[in-house]
């Protein structure tokens, strides 16, 4: 494999790991590019340019890729173990919109920076604030959680949007 068409693997293992979030829509249905790249990443990378059969096309391998491939390449590509191992450094640091009353099971957390985050553990917990700050990161098993900063108190969330 030349080193170019490695870079290109390892540009979509990124895409894959950085926006995993986003590869399936609310309605549950396969990835689509659009929805992984901002509109100025889609045209900047010529995708823009593509027909609907060679979108189409491209969505399939992305999930055929995703569903078989991604996860071995992060297993074996040294170049993606770093990449995991700085994306595993990264704290997000924010503030919740509006009133806090805490968590209770399967609470949604609206941050300031527009990303939407839920509990993905059980549990309940009681703490009223206004607009509080809170730091996401990823924990030792690689699942993130959220820390409201005033209370030091955490819980593990997913991200949803």
């Amino acid at each position: 494999m030349t080193l170019d068409s490695w870079r290109r693997h390892a540009l979509w293992i990124m895409v894959v790991i950085i926006f995993q979030p986003a590869l399936v829509s609310a309605d549950e249905s396969a990835p689509d590019i659009r929805s992984l790249m901002s509109p100025e990443e889609f045209q900047a990378s010529g995708l823009d340019r593509l027909n609907n059969q060679q979108l189409k096309s491209l969505n399939n391998w992305l999930l055929r890729y995703t569903a078989h491939e991604a996860p071995m390449v992060r297993k074996i590509n040294e170049a993606v173990k770093q990449e995991l191992a700085l994306t595993d450094q990264i704290v997000i640091k924010s503030n919740i919109v509006g009133s806090f009353k805490g968590w209770s099971g399967k609470s949604t957390f609206q941050l300031a920076n527009g990303q939407v985050w839920q509990q993905r553990q059980g549990g309940r917990w009681f703490f009223s604030a206004e607009s509080p700050a809170v730091e996401l990161y990823r924990n030792t098993l690689g699942y993130w959680e959220m820390r409201v900063v005033a209370a030091d108190r955490a819980v593990g969330v997913k991200r949803i949007d």
